[in-house]
């Protein structure tokens, strides 16, 4: 989904995991594992944009299986501003975000800028846009 802003286009990629377990107890040892998702095919390639964002719930104190999965396979982070963001009902925030960041140093970063949703603004595309938007000198008056 495209969503059209200010200052130019924000593409939204949605993680679609082809080998997730139906149950959610299996999913949540999978989490706890750290085990990586299996990801339907996508670029993962962000040296086209100028500010990446990776937003995920707490799973087991760290991220689901699938952005797992993504940070491992993301590339084209060299020289970008990141902002990392979880979704949570409950603790882990901050380790999550942690693991999260641990991975994507290496990858060339410049800067990472952090965040928590809290549970009732989770579906609050405008709330996410909005924090992003404070945190980021990329975005118009932001």
């Amino acid at each position: 989904m495209d969503i059209l802003t200010e200052k130019g286009e924000v593409e939204l990629k949605e993680l679609k995991p082809t080998d997730e377990p139906k149950n959610f107890f299996l999913q949540g040892r999978r989490a706890l594992k750290k085990i990586r998702a299996v990801l339907e095919e996508t670029s993962l390639d962000f040296s086209a944009y100028d500010l990446v964002c990776f937003g995920t719930p707490v799973w087991a104190f760290g991220p689901t299986p699938a952005m797992w999965a993504c940070l491992d396979k993301c590339s084209g982070l060299g020289g970008k501003e990141v902002i990392l963001f979880t979704t949570s009902g409950g603790s882990g925030d901050k380790r999550c975000a942690d693991a999260m960041q641990e991975i994507l140093a290496p990858k060339g970063a410049v800067s990472f800028k952090r965040f928590s949703v809290p549970a009732g603004k989770v579906k609050n595309k405008e709330f996410v846009f909005s924090k992003i938007k404070e945190l980021t000198r990329l975005w118009p008056n932001g």
